[in-house]
Order: C-alpha cells, then structure tokens, then sequence
C-alpha cells in the first residue's frame, strides 16, 4: 500500500510548468493505479485521503486569507489593486492548478470497481463528487465562468481540448448537483467524524451551505453576471439561498455539533480554539471539518506559519483596521459606536473596555499575557502598524521565535458558520424572525458573553459601513457577526466580495488613537510606558517607535500631531476599485493556447 500511497501523492501533487491543456492530455499519467489499485474500500480510502489533503488549506494560506480583506491593514503593495495588474500578471490556470480536477474525474470513473457494498461505493462516490465540487467552487469564485469537464478528457478530441468557458450558471447548478448527491449518499457514521478530517455527509451539507449562501447573495447584489457582463439567465438567488437554510437546517436539527461553550470560560474559550495543540479531536462538537496535524506522527506546520505576522521582528505585518475592530459590539449588547459618541478618538485602553469578548481574543488589549503567565504583551507599532496586533492564533507554547512545530488544527468550517448561514440565508429571505435569530445569532453571541438583542433598528454605524447599501437591521447584525466570529478564517474577503462591496477592500486603513506625538504611551494598561510615537527618532529606550510624518507617504496622524492613525497603505499606494476585479481576468498565457476561452469584461 506504501507504494501506491506515494504514486497517488505525485499524481495529486505533481508541480506545473505547463499548461492545463498539456495536463490533460499526457498519457495517463494514473496507468498504474488504473491497473492495480481500486481493489476493495481501504484502496478508496487511501485515495481519498490524498484528495483531503490537497483540499484542506494549511494554516499560513488559512490565515493569510483574510490579510487583503477590510478587516486587516498589510505593510507592502497588493498589485491586484493597482491600476497596473493585467491578465498578463495572472496565474491559476497551470498544470498544478487543473491536475487535481484529472486525479478526481479518474477516480469517479474508476473507483467503483473496488469490491466494497453498495452503500460503501455510493459514500465513496460522494466522497469524489465532493471534492469536484470544491474544485470548482474555487474555480468560480476565481474566474467565474470556467470549462466543466465531469469525464477524462480525451486527447483526440479537440472539443475537449479546447473548450470554451461553460456559464457560470451551468457550473454552479453542477455544484449542486454534486454536493447534493454527497449530502445524500455520504455516510453519518461516527467512524467518519473521527478527528474531524474525513469527509461525510455533515461535511458535504455545511460547505453545500457556504457555497449556496456565497451563490446566492452573488446573484442578489451582483446585478450582472461578471464573467459576461450580462443579466443572469435565471433569477436564482432565492433558490440557493433557500438551498443553503435547507443544509444548515439539517446540521442544526441531527444535534450531531453544537457551540463549544463554558459561561465560565467566555473570556478564553473562543482563542482556544485556534491555539489548541489538538484542536480537532478536542474540539469535535464544532469542528466539522479540520485540517488535523500531529506532532507524534510527524505532521505538523512551523511556529512560522502561525506567529511569524503577528510578532516577529523579521516579518510581522498583521494589524488589524480600526473601521472594522469598531464593529463588535459592547457586552451589553448595544453598538460600541452609539455607546461613545466619540468613539473615534478614545485611547486604547478605553476603547477596550466592557467589548465583546472575541475582541480581546483576536488582539493584545491591556493585560494581555502568554499561557497565563504575568507579563503583559503590548501591541507592538513597529511591527502592528494600527496598533491592533492579532493574538487570534498566537500559540502560547512558543514565544516570539520563528522555530520549532506546532499541532495547531485548521477548523476549515465549524458549527458557529452553519449558524450565520442560516441566518444570513434567512435574513435575505425575509425570514429571520426571533426565533430563527435566538438558534444563530443569539447562540453565537452569548457564547461571546455578548447580550443577545433581536434587532429592529439598522445600526447607522454598518448602514454607513457598507455603503448606504443595504439598511436591513438583521441583514446587517448577521455581517457584523460574521465579521467579530470568523476574522482571520479566510472567509472576510469572499464575503466581500459576495457582497458586492469591492471599494471596501482599498478603503484607506486606520489604527488607534493617539493623544499626542513623542509622549511615552502605555498601549497595556500596567502603568509603565510601552510605546512612543514620533516624527523626530526612530528609537526610543525601552519602548515600540512608530515612525510618524505629518506629510508623505508614510504613516500619519488625522489630527497631524495627535489623531488615529492613518497606515501609508491602501489610497497612497495608487489603490483603485473597479467592479471587473470581482473576479481575475483569464490568464493571458491560457488564452494564447486556447483562444475559445472568452476574456472577463474588463480585462
């Protein structure tokens, strides 16, 4: 078995420098496994497991999902949003982007000559169309339009070899079909859910309802097809969304997973989640599907992967913008902005206070210490230039080195997402009534020691947020919690742009208020100054510089000498938003080899 474990890993991995065409037609690069392999069902579970590694994101690409969002403020330029990235800048469509869509159509068409029950083989089915629906998921939310090939290509026909892009709609109701056939054929069996990692019909149910919540708000605030430019075909967007309430329904009614919640740990049960050395076996209630490393066996990602943007001297560029950390709510409920009409400039230590306790578990605020210990961790501006630096998945077993291993599990989606699904499906649909919201968002919310209110009035703080576009006061609260719940989770800028909120992405990036340039500053709260603020040294003793000035391109204050700060990103980096970024231009590359592939409008 060792043997055709590690052919299978070369097939499901194989590095590109070709093209998707010459993938798909080299001479079955599976001959071997075609002739020996699919015997019996620990064949199929040996592939699969493949699959499942090549889908479930690590760690450094899980986090760094969020890091081009509204939520975060990143030092360096993002050329996607310049005026200057074109198709000729655009990548996704090589070998290695298109090989695991071969990998799993050969095991659709092959895996049912295994000798295993019915039952077994229409699980394992399930399990493959799973995974071709994850390809293309990603697919669509790339590029939009996209050949859809559900067969081995055959390297004599040229209508496969060069097809042209199916409509976006076409491929998203073959999603469907295929996450729906895994939703029903998938096994519920315990054995399945054993650390989180495999793949059963829980699994298939809650990415069916990501996808159908992603598809239809897509359709609702997108006015136009992006891949055309043109009015959809169909009027499908309550359809999916209906769809999406239908799976997280089905999750939320088997009583299989629930919310891990201790009232006596509110103020750290959330960051254990996401620190936790053995996340997915002890957090099995919520985790439905987690990337799950383990240090006895040899499979773990770095201290790197998880610290190394959050707190170390070399590369640390994480923060967090103040815009969105003014979202989450005080614990009483109500909205920190309507509680401190001022709220844009109280210090640090004062906008803290009394706040949904998710704040404090996604930054260093005052009195924020390491595994319990009694030294406190500042917000560090030299390297968090808002001043609101992440500790969301700053491990306490190791410090601020870059060395070392760590088991930090993936939860890839959890419980608490089906529950803002459902919501935010059901809020679209007109159909979040109270008790609706007090199964969700109300369960979500008190598990943050936040007073769960039924909202009957918009927030004018989020109307203004996101755009004057939508005034919907339960539409609204589902945003705001998905935003406090699921930062740092890779889902903030697919729900962006969902929707339809680009210009957010380059809006300009601010942090914390400062009262006063070169006055010693203490950021956590114990008494003895931490961090210094200037425009005439770059070095003060025993304190965190940020480098100010009143005029240029580097970071600045609102108020010149005093103020919130202004990040030298985004705006003064040349960033612009236009609506034909909501998805990526073809590759030029790929369209000079297949020139029936239709360019997106506006590239």
């Amino acid at each position: 078995m060792k043997k055709y474990s590690i052919l299978i890993m070369l097939a499901l991995g194989a590095a590109a420098v070709s093209s998707c065409k010459d993938f798909l037609i080299q001479e079955n690069p599976n001959k071997i496994e075609s002739e020996y392999f699919f015997t019996d069902e620990s064949s199929l579970i040996l592939y699969t497991n493949g699959l499942t590694r090549s889908y479930a994101t690590a760690i450094k690409s899980f986090i760094d999902g969020d890091k081009y969002s509204d939520a975060m403020s990143w030092d360096g330029e993002y050329l996607y949003y310049t005026p200057r990235y074109t198709a000729e800048d655009a990548t996704n469509w090589t070998t290695s982007n298109w090989s695991s869509l071969r990998s799993i159509n050969y095991y659709l068409e092959n895996m049912r000559k295994a000798k295993a029950p019915e039952a077994v083989l229409d699980h394992y089915e399930g399990v493959g169309r799973f995974f071709r629906a994850m390809f293309y998921i990603s697919k669509v939310q790339t590029f939009g339009a996209v050949p859809w090939y559900d067969h081995l290509v055959d390297p004599k026909n040229p209508d496969d070899i060069y097809m042209p892009r199916t409509n976006r709609e076409e491929v998203c109701r073959n999603i469907l079909k295929d996450l729906d056939y895994a939703c029903t054929h998938c096994s519920t069996d315990a054995s399945y859910r054993n650390r989180s990692s495999f793949i059963h019909r829980y699994v298939a149910l809650a990415i069916k309802s990501r996808f159908c919540l992603y598809e239809g708000t897509y359709r609702k605030y997108h006015k136009t097809d992006p891949s055309t430019g043109a009015a959809w075909k169909a009027d499908e967007s309550k359809m999916y969304l209906e769809e999406c309430v239908k799976a997280a329904e089905e999750i939320m009614n088997s009583k299989v997973y629930g919310l891990i919640d201790s009232p006596a740990n509110r103020k750290t049960q959330y960051r254990d989640m996401f620190i936790n050395s053995d996340g997915a076996a002890n957090c099995g209630k919520e985790f439905i599907w987690a990337r799950d490393y383990d240090l006895t066996l040899k499979v773990n990602n770095t201290s790197y992967s998880i610290n190394d943007y959050m707190c170390n001297a070399q590369h640390a560029q994480y923060s967090f913008n103040r815009d969105f950390v003014n979202t989450y709510l005080c614990l009483d409920g109500t909205p920190y902005t309507s509680k401190h009409p001022k709220y844009m400039e109280l210090e640090f230590a004062d906008e803290c206070k009394d706040r949904d306790y998710r704040l404090a578990q996604t930054i260093r605020t005052p009195g924020f210490t390491r595994a319990g210990g009694t030294v406190h961790y500042a917000p560090d501006l030299v390297y968090a230039k808002t001043g609101y630096q992440p500790c969301k998945w700053l491990t306490d077993e190791i410090n601020d080195e870059i060395s070392g291993a760590t088991a930090t599990d993936v939860p890839l989606i959890r419980y608490a997402e089906v529950l803002l699904n459902y919501a935010e499906a059901k809020a679209e649909l007109g159909q979040l009534d109270q008790a609706a919201w007090d199964r969700s968002v109300g369960l979500v919310r008190e598990r943050a020691g936040v007073k769960s209110i039924y909202p009957t009035a918009a927030d004018p703080y989020l109307v203004a947020y996101f755009q004057n576009r939508v005034t919907d006061p339960l539409i609204l609260e589902v945003r705001r919690e998905r935003g406090t719940e699921f930062t740092m989770e890779n889902l903030r800028q697919h729900d962006i742009m969902r929707w339809a909120q680009g210009e957010l992405l380059v809006k300009q990036k601010t942090g914390i208020w400062i009262p006063a340039i070169e006055t010693p500053l203490d950021l956590d709260g114990d008494g003895a100054a931490d961090s210094f603020v200037s425009e005439k040294v770059t070095e003060k003793a025993g304190l965190k510089v940020l480098s100010i000035a009143k005029t240029g391109a580097t970071h600045q204050l609102s108020e010149g000498d005093h103020g919130y700060i202004l990040v030298a990103t985004a705006t003064r980096a040349g960033y612009v938003w236009s609506d034909h970024k909501y998805l990526r231009p073809i590759p030029a590359s790929a369209r000079l080899e297949n020139d029936k592939l239709e360019q997106n409008p506006g590239w």
